[in-house]
């Protein structure tokens, strides 16, 4: 089959979609045609879809300008089944069988779909497909966040979830630039801290002593990817300027508070996690950021996979597999 060449016929598959608002009990797993590519598409067999908090968060309530039924899942790890006529993936050339990694698509819990090509990039060989399949949402959304507070070498920030998918992102990146980090965590998971190399503290009562007495140096920047009012309280009493303070989970107090809050919605994050997207795909095939996977569930089990992320404590990536 010519890399040049769309496949005539639909092939038929499985995928997930939200036919009414509200949690992923209430979606359904349903038979669907995938249709042939047609020049600037592809076509993806998924051999994993990453599980992200978004992908619930999405089809939870109604949202301006979305229409049931909404396929569901935004990134993907596969292979090239098919490619439109003169078409070329985001990371140059390819051919039919080649694995790639597909982010900010619509329909990614399924075992085969069509995506614009610009979407799609060869997968980084030194991770497996669940692994790739959980690299740019993450990685985007942490390389934005230390962008957005101007993160530079031998500063010391303030990371609130550190051991989290977003925040070990956030670590790996921020180690890359010789950012210094002070990462906010359980006990349990101080050694995922240091492993990536921040300096953990833990979060409760006295948080703000103690990561005063770690800092000795001032610190500049606070990034918050929990969201909860002792994460935003201790940034605005520790970070001086409050344009170097980012949320991606608590938008109300940044819009009271005045400081910055991103989101993949907003035109700017989504222009910006575009242009990041080779940078990353980059980092992961030399070996400098890994994605940490806590388990694996098969596709049509995705409730499932979105019960054990919404405990808050997974202890890594979730991927589904078809």
């Amino acid at each position: 089959m010519s890399s040049e060449t769309a496949v005539g016929t639909r092939a038929r598959t499985r995928r997930w979609i939200a036919t009414s608002w509200g949690g992923p009990e209430r979606w359904e797993f349903v038979e669907h045609d995938v249709p042939a590519p047609t020049a600037g598409e592809v076509t993806i067999r998924v051999r994993a879809a990453g599980v992200n908090p978004a992908d619930a968060k999405h089809v939870a309530s109604a949202r301006p300008g979305v229409v049931l039924p909404v396929p569901i899942g935004y990134e993907v790890s596969g292979e090239l089944t098919a490619i439109g006529p003169s078409t070329r993936i985001g990371s140059g050339k390819a051919e039919v069988g080649d694995e790639v990694v597909a982010f900010r698509v619509s329909g990614g819990y399924a075992g085969e779909l069509t995506v614009p090509a610009e979407k799609v990039f060869a997968k980084p060989s030194r991770l497996t497909h669940p692994e790739a399949a959980n690299l740019l949402l993450v990685g985007t959304t942490a390389a934005e966040m230390l962008a957005v507070t101007g993160a530079a070498p031998g500063e010391t920030v303030l990371l609130h979830g550190a051991s989290g998918a977003v925040g070990v992102s956030v670590l790996q990146q921020a180690r890359l630039r010789d950012v210094r980090v002070i990462g906010t965590a359980s006990p349990e998971r101080f050694d995922e801290v240091r492993r990536f190399g921040g300096i953990p503290v833990r979060y409760g009562p006295g948080m703000m002593d103690r990561i005063r007495e770690l800092a000795d140096a001032p610190i500049v920047a606070a990034l918050d990817a929990v969201g909860t009012e002792e994460a935003v309280d201790a940034s605005l009493a520790l970070v001086a300027d409050r344009q170097r303070i980012v949320t991606i989970a608590a938008p109300g107090r940044a819009a009271t508070e005045g400081f910055l809050a991103i989101a993949g919605s907003q035109p700017e994050s989504a222009r910006f996690r575009d242009e990041v997207r080779g940078e990353l795909i980059a980092l992961a095939q030399s070996g400098d950021l890994v994605v940490p996977l806590a388990r694996t569930f098969p596709l049509d089990e995705a409730p499932d996979a979105h019960r054990l992320l919404a405990t808050g404590h997974p202890g890594g990536k979730i991927a589904l597999l078809p």
